[in-house]
């Protein structure tokens, strides 16, 4: 019992070590104000690159961006004062960076006004920082979300078959979109992987137990027993159901990989994490043989420069691969490169875009804000002491460098290219409003971690 009583009270003090001094809230907003500096800096760049002079308009908007995000970072203070520092700044400076190359594509594609989607991004991002803000705020305990599991496991899958509903979905490739009365349009998967990623916290905490009882061992590895299958089977039917009826390759893998990741970190078996990895791989090959979409991105990654396909189907793919190349070490410069070649230079191929003008430096130090991104979620899923808290920050960072490995694997054919878009620098309100609800969730069980460590002694 007293060595018990020792060990917490060592977990208490280590954990008082993380909340945030008044000189590391200080450090925070230096670091979103170099966020937002550079930023600025990117979009000045653009224009006199792209026009030789500069364009106060525009600046204007992305000014008030700025504003957003110090809001942010004010009331995160206020109502979270210990949350993690890193992630408004990193998240900031990725958007602040896709708008600048977003805005450059608008200016070589002549679209001006509201035709612009470099400021249909801001106002999303706008939508966006606002809705990180209404979570930090209201959002007071992140466990009450454990309260409704099922609740959200439902709402995850209305929200993947709204695009079926007759009047609701749009023909636009994959079923994934939804149009609103012809106003706007959105990807209600995007709010269903973080429904999901609730759904499976609070399942797996309640059924542990069962999942890690003792199984048969061989190999030197214990593998589950043949009856405790049934959920990942259950997952992985679900994820190959959205690739065959939706056609919607990313969604479905990164649905199924989310659950492999909380259920080890649940678990801590690497048996599951093997078994949901040759699952995947299983069924990746029958859809690359049965589903003719699937089969073409096959194709393409494997012969990309096919004369046969180059002029076709691996067009986008190798005119990025050209770009990656046309940038080498240190880039073209803003502006001055020619990104718009690529089809959906804005959108799935935006990193190639980036890549062209700020060459193998700017990339490399895109990924690294990345890495620091999850490392730092992964970071206060480990040091909680509430299971729920622990496998919902843990699944959300590893969704989040999961889309970005199967982003830049694709554009830079490592792998087949699947419909995704890169987090907070692609165009698109529906991955940048989901996002930011993870950054505002993310805030909040830091905050928790940090000040109100729950430790049980006995």
């Amino acid at each position: 019992m007293t060595a018990s009583i020792e060990t917490d009270t060592t977990v208490i003090k280590a954990l008082r070590k993380l909340r945030m001094p008044a000189t590391q809230r200080n450090r925070e907003l230096g670091l979103l104000l170099f966020a937002i500096i550079i930023t600025t800096a990117a979009t000045v760049l653009v224009q006199f690159g792209t026009h030789g002079e500069l364009d106060p308009t525009f600046l204007s908007y992305t000014g008030a961006l700025a504003g957003l995000a110090l809001a942010l970072h004010v009331v995160t203070r206020i109502c979270a004062r210990d949350a993690d520092p890193f992630v408004v700044p990193i998240a900031t400076l990725l958007t602040g960076l896709g708008v600048a190359m977003i805005y450059r594509l608008d200016i070589s594609a002549d679209r001006v006004g509201w035709g612009s989607l470099g400021l249909r991004q801001l106002v999303w991002a706008a939508i966006a920082i606002g809705g990180a803000i209404l979570i930090v705020v209201f959002l007071r305990n992140y466990r009450i979300l454990f309260r409704y599991t099922y609740i959200f496991g439902v709402t995850g899958i209305l929200l993947l078959l709204l695009p079926f509903v007759p009047g609701l979905g749009l023909e636009a490739g994959a079923d994934v979109w939804v149009s609103i009365a012809g106003v706007f349009s959105f990807q209600p998967g995007e709010l269903a992987k973080i429904c999901l990623a609730i759904f499976f916290a609070g399942y797996l905490v309640r059924t542990r137990e069962a999942l890690t009882s003792v199984g048969t061992r061989f190999l030197g590895i214990t593998w589950p027993k043949a009856r405790q299958l049934g959920p990942l089977l259950i997952i992985w039917a679900a994820s190959l159901a959205i690739i065959v009826f939706q056609r919607d390759l990313g969604t479905g893998i990164l649905i199924f990989g989310m659950f492999i990741a909380m259920l080890y970190v649940a678990t801590g078996k690497a048996s599951w994490a093997i078994l949901g990895l040759l699952l995947a791989v299983a069924g990746a090959l029958a859809a690359s043989q049965i589903l003719p979409y699937v089969g073409s991105r096959f194709s393409n990654w494997l012969d990309a420069f096919n004369p046969d396909y180059v002029n076709g189907s691996s067009y986008q793919l190798v005119s990025g691969i050209f770009g990656l190349a046309h940038g080498g070490l240190i880039g073209t410069g803003w502006g001055l490169g020619r990104p718009n070649l690529t089809p959906l230079a804005h959108n799935d191929y935006i990193l190639p875009s980036l890549g062209e003008e700020l060459g193998l430096v700017g990339v490399f130090a895109i990924l690294v804000l990345y890495m620091v991104f999850v490392s730092r979620g992964i970071r206060v899923g480990i040091a909680g002491q509430d299971d729920f808290g622990k496998l919902l920050a843990t699944g959300l960072s590893f969704t989040l460098a999961l889309q970005v490995f199967i982003m830049v694997g694709g554009v830079t054919r490592l792998i087949p290219l699947t419909g995704l878009t890169m987090p907070f620098l692609a165009a698109g309100g529906s991955s940048l409003i989901a996002n930011f609800l993870i950054i505002g969730i993310l805030l909040r069980i830091s905050d928790a971690v940090r000040s109100r460590p729950r430790v049980v002694i006995g």
